[in-house]
């Protein structure tokens, strides 16, 4: 289906697009990365359950494209039971318009918003 809409835009798996940025300084040995193939980081991943075996009851939602792979992450993350914490400024899309309806549906009963700087300073404190 992603193919429908996105064409030739499509990230495909091994390409340089599809790597993780080396500025997040990822620990590989210690930190999974959830490989998946649609909108959700929840279908078909494996990630709640890794994620409740790990006791985890709240995500952080960041990443690209506001208002269709974070959008969807985080309401699947909320329906599951999670507690929702969803990046204002560390979320992108492809137009501010997109960004704030999403901003305004995930704050009306799905997550909470905050800024980065609100999160270092929750995981530094």
């Amino acid at each position: 289906m992603l193919g429908e809409w996105w064409n030739n835009d499509l990230i495909m798996d091994g390409t340089p697009e599809s790597m993780l940025m080396p500025e997040l300084g990822r620990r590989e040995e210690e930190e999974a990365v959830v490989e998946k193939n649609t909108y959700s980081a929840f279908r078909g991943t494996q990630l709640e359950e890794r994620l409740r075996e790990m006791g985890v009851e709240e995500v952080i939602v960041t990443g690209v494209m506001t208002n269709l792979c974070c959008e969807t992450t985080a309401r699947e993350a909320f329906v599951r039971g999670f507690r929702v914490f969803f990046s204002t400024d560390a979320t992108a899309t492809s137009s501010e318009d997109l960004h704030q309806a999403t901003l305004k549906n995930m704050g009306y009963g799905f997550a909470y918003l905050v800024d980065s700087k609100t999160l270092l300073h929750a995981f530094f404190s």
